[in-house]
């Protein structure tokens, strides 16, 4: 018996999949659980239409994606820190400060979690980080931590 999976079966396939399964498996334990539907020519359809629609849906994420990796590259941060002697910062800066900064002065907002600091900034200067916009897509994005006054 030939069944669409609707949800991950352990050991049978993942959601959206066609598969084969014994008769008594589909018709008494996968059918009335609502994990598969009956593979029938109405129930492929829409599992095709799904599919075209999740790639399509993908597509246009990853294309808005690499266009904002593209728009962060002419992007500098501006951030202000508090700091001691020989250029060291009071604490540190930290990505959801750099999410608000970037909110606040280009309009740009992203979750703190996408951007990628490789160890905490504490001193002043220009750094450049990355930036988790997609699967598979990195942006750049520069951030330039000066002295309060």
């Amino acid at each position: 018996m030939k069944v669409i999976l609707q949800q991950d079966v352990k050991g049978k396939g993942k959601k959206g999949q066609l598969v084969e399964v014994s008769e008594g498996y589909g018709r008494n334990y996968l059918l009335p659980r609502g994990l598969a539907v009956a593979a029938t020519a109405d129930n492929m359809n829409q599992m095709k239409q799904a599919e075209e629609a999740r790639a399509h849906r993908e597509a246009v994420e990853r294309a808005e994606a690499e266009a904002n990796a593209k728009k962060f590259e002419s992007i500098i941060v501006h951030m202000t820190a508090k700091g001691g002697t020989s250029g060291r910062i009071f604490g540190s800066v930290t990505s959801k400060e750099i999410a608000a900064q970037l909110k606040k002065e280009h309009g740009i907002e992203i979750n703190k979690q996408k951007i990628v600091l490789d160890e905490a900034i504490k001193s002043f200067g220009t750094f450049e980080l990355k930036v988790k916009l997609y699967p598979e897509v990195v942006g750049k994005l520069k951030v330039q931590v000066t002295e309060a006054e």
